[in-house]
């Protein structure tokens, strides 16, 4: 990202909006290369954007407790308000982008007041997006989880994204959720230009580690290493059960990818390990 975009202090709403287009482009490049993993770049901003989400709700999770309240899941439990919350953002990146089925992605609402919701944005993208992101709040107050879902999908729509990107929880205060108008607007440049920001800078590093860990599949011996390798290139976090090998081969498979400096444990903990690039 240059660091014009980012390092300059604008205060008039026509200069936010200028350095935030100017973001967005810069985004938009980076998202249309093939060297970008593009799920695995979706997937952890899904936790950042949850991560922000449950903080504007009070809760206390942060990332690790997100990704233990989905991974040590087990059949029949309930993940909880912070589970939920990091589900509905997960399920919001996994698919393609089509306004028609996004009462799939948010299971509690219909296509007509999804529809209804949509239309409430005009404009350019990110004023589009605000007005979205308001009418949302005003009609279902505290719902903020759903309101910036709604509003990363307007943005993604307006600019002719495939999928959802999530960038609008990770840039606002939970301050600014309770804006109107001109100032919501603001806001919203200001959080997209912080965010497309950091999502360059998050693209360029996992684009590294991808690379890295592409280029030690040849080292590994397990048969079902490469379908392991595409999870991780894929998730954001990965429990060695959930790989498609046995369980002693799977955390061998771990290990020596940390050996290896391929991927990461996220935890810290000797047992209930996960893994991530």
């Amino acid at each position: 990202m240059p660091s014009w975009v980012t390092s300059t202090c604008a205060k008039t709403l026509e200069d936010v909006a200028y350095l935030s287009g100017a973001a967005l482009s810069h985004l938009h490049i980076v998202l249309a290369q093939n060297n970008t993993p593009h799920a695995l770049l979706r997937d952890r901003l899904a936790l950042g954007a949850a991560t922000a989400c449950v903080a504007f709700s009070g809760r206390q999770e942060r990332a690790g407790d997100l990704r233990d309240a989905l991974h040590l899941l087990r059949p029949g439990d309930l993940p909880g308000p912070a589970g939920e919350t990091y589900l509905a953002w997960r399920r919001a990146v996994d698919r393609p982008l089509k306004i028609n089925a996004l009462d799939r992605i948010l299971p509690n609402l219909n296509e007509n007041q999804i529809a209804g919701w949509l239309a409430a944005g005009q404009g350019a993208p990110v004023s589009r997006t605000a007005m979205v992101l308001e009418t949302v709040l005003d009609d279902v107050p505290h719902a903020d989880a759903l309101a910036l879902i709604m509003a990363d999908a307007t943005l993604a729509k307006a600019l002719g994204w495939d999928y959802l990107v999530p960038l609008m929880a990770g840039g606002l205060k939970r301050a600014d959720l309770h804006k109107r108008g001109e100032d919501l607007r603001l806001a919203c440049h200001r959080a997209i230009t912080a965010s497309a920001s950091d999502a360059v800078r998050l693209a360029a590093d996992l684009s590294r580690r991808a690379m890295r860990l592409k280029s030690v599949v040849p080292k590994l011996r397990s048969k079902g290493a490469g379908g392991a390798v595409e999870m991780f290139l894929t998730r954001d976090a990965v429990m060695p059960s959930a790989l498609p090998l046995p369980d002693r081969a799977a955390r061998r498979l771990c290990d020596r990818l940390v050996e290896l400096g391929a991927v990461r444990e996220l935890t810290g903990r000797d047992t209930f390990r996960l893994y991530g690039v």
